[in-house]
């Protein structure tokens, strides 16, 4: 059976059993100008179908291709819908989809600027008795559009990035922390890289590929198996970058009365927002 959830009919996927929905979720965002706006999103897709190739009780939906990009605002061609509407997005997705349509969902995020409205979006979810969880793969290296991005893009389809792949700032993305959060990436990196690109290769992206791969796929063997958590718990395994949190400007909201399964509002308060898992990696934009 394909693995792409679109390419199915309504009676396939019905027919599929106890699958596991995997949604990638990236962003439209400047990657300097070497790398495509699209980067986020390739990597997200690129993770999921991978984790399919694995398992054959994946389905991978359309990916969700905006999400919390203010930071890169600025920047011609960034498309940001902001923290709150990403969350909004995400919740309305998963009440929409489980338990009609699947018993689980897995969020794949591949942009770290998503991490708040992600994970508020995932607890709500689970507060509702909701089987999701939330995943993000933990790059070493340097921030945004430098060495290990270039390298990984160049792994996925090297014909998608530019030669004009120069050095931005390579100071420690922590250290730079507030100056963007008051003006954003433009503020402290006029061509929108946080790292340097030089030295990327495919080989190297290839093997950072193949490792967020195996973590991903120990997750959620991990998850599957263990299948006696708390709906109520806080999001497992999404590994929310240090230092990551909510663009400034773009505060992650409330996303209003949650309903219930069948549609009508609950008790429940808003999403709680900013509260991630385990931090790894580094800052990721």
């Amino acid at each position: 059976m394909p693995t792409d959830l679109a390419s199915l009919t309504s009676g396939e996927v019905a027919a599929a059993g106890d699958v596991l929905l995997v949604v990638p979720v990236g962003s439209t965002e400047q990657h300097g100008p070497h790398l495509p706006l699209s980067t986020d999103t390739d990597v997200a897709v690129a993770l999921a179908r991978r984790l399919a190739d694995r398992r054959p009780d994946v389905l991978v939906a359309p990916a969700i291709p905006y999400g919390s990009s203010g930071e890169h605002d600025g920047f011609a061609g960034t498309l940001s819908i902001g923290a709150a509407a990403t969350e909004l997005v995400l919740v309305e997705l998963g009440r929409s989809a489980l338990p009609g349509t699947v018993r689980r969902m897995l969020l794949v995020s591949a942009h770290g600027g998503n991490a708040g409205p992600v994970t508020a979006a995932v607890r709500l979810l689970r507060s509702e008795g909701r089987d999701v969880r939330a995943w993000a793969p933990r790059w070493r290296g340097d921030a945004h559009a430098g060495r290990t991005e270039t390298s990984v893009q160049l792994a996925l389809d090297p014909a998608r990035v530019r030669p004009a792949a120069v050095a931005g700032n390579t100071a420690d993305v922590r250290t730079l922390l507030p100056a963007m959060q008051a003006g954003g990436v433009r503020a402290v990196s006029p061509n929108g890289v946080l790292g340097d690109p030089g030295g990327s290769t495919a080989a190297e992206g290839a093997a950072l590929l193949d490792a967020a791969v195996e973590d991903l796929a120990g997750f959620v063997t991990r998850w599957l198996a263990a299948d006696t958590a708390p709906v109520s718990a806080p999001a497992d395994g999404f590994r929310r970058p240090a230092g990551a949190g909510t663009p400034a400007g773009r505060p992650t909201a409330a996303v209003g009365p949650p309903r219930a399964a069948g549609g009508g509002p609950t008790n429940a308060g808003g999403a709680p927002t900013g509260e991630g898992g385990a931090l790894g990696g580094e800052e990721r934009q």
